[in-house]
């Protein structure tokens, strides 16, 4: 299983300069927690759960990004599963992840992502890198992005 801490490391910003950075990359997560194509509806509640995540990439053997499970990809099925009687203990997240996920790029300007995040209304958006996941940026840290960035460059 490719489960990791959420609290992931980030990458660190360019040092060099009084200008803080402001691309995706400087701020998105590394350290993900990624699900399996073959895991159980039930094993993915649980880890959302125990991690207090809403969501997360579902990636293959090679690391490459093939969807993303939602709680609400979750609560669909558990609809389901007591509508139709079918039981969830075997059911594998493969049918039921969203599978033409959108991506963000790690060059994108923070505030560009920001207007990216309004307009596809999601919660998050995985970075790929030569077909690998490399990270993943949620609302969340484009918000602490800005609350940096605003004793430098808002006055």
């Amino acid at each position: 299983m490719g489960i990791k801490s959420f609290q992931g490391a980030r990458r660190q910003q360019n040092a060099t300069s009084d200008q803080p950075s402001l691309t995706v990359s400087d701020y998105m997560t590394t350290d993900l927690i990624t699900f399996t194509p073959d895991q159980t509806i039930e094993s993915v509640m649980q880890s959302l759960i125990k991690n207090r995540i809403s969501g997360g990439p579902v990636v293959n053997d090679k690391n490459e990004l093939i969807g993303i499970i939602s709680e609400g990809d979750c609560i669909k099925q558990i609809s389901e599963s007591r509508y139709y009687n079918m039981p969830m203990q075997d059911q594998t997240i493969e049918k039921h992840m969203a599978g033409n996920v959108e991506t963000i790029d790690a060059n994108m300007n923070i505030f560009d992502a920001a207007n990216k995040f309004l307009e596809a209304k999601r919660r998050r958006f995985p970075i790929v890198e030569n077909g690998k996941l490399i990270g993943q940026i949620s609302q969340k840290d484009v918000l602490k992005a800005a609350m940096q960035l605003k004793g430098q460059n808002w006055k």
